[in-house]
């Protein structure tokens, strides 16, 4: 498996495989942030669904999304931004030019 040239900041890992529509749902969602990830396709990379499994109770469910030393089995996009933020990656900023998140629901008032 590679990935960007290591930063020293955490990276966004996405586990999945071919055929899997909450993969593609959130590999979509993830792409219209602007959220940098590396897709690591587990059905070529042993290693790879042998982390999945190791995270998600001995089971192949993905996607998975690895951010530092967390894991996060099946989440959405909405979960993946909450944990990148708090992990200090960039995550953009609201449409709108605020500063607050496009996904937070909370008003800017």
């Amino acid at each position: 498996m590679t990935g960007p040239k290591d930063t020293g900041d955490p990276l966004v890992v996405v586990y999945w495989r071919p055929g899997c529509p909450f993969c593609r749902s959130l590999q979509r969602g993830l792409a219209r942030t602007g959220l940098e990830t590396v897709e690591v396709n587990i059905w070529d990379h042993p290693e790879a669904a042998a982390i999945v499994r190791a995270n998600a109770r001995g089971n192949e469910t993905v996607p998975t999304v690895q951010i530092g030393e967390t894991f996060l089995v099946n989440p959405d996009v909405r979960e993946v931004l909450e944990v990148a933020a708090a992990a200090g990656l960039d995550i953009g900023e609201s449409p709108d030019g605020g500063d607050r998140h496009w996904w937070s629901r909370r008003p800017s008032h």
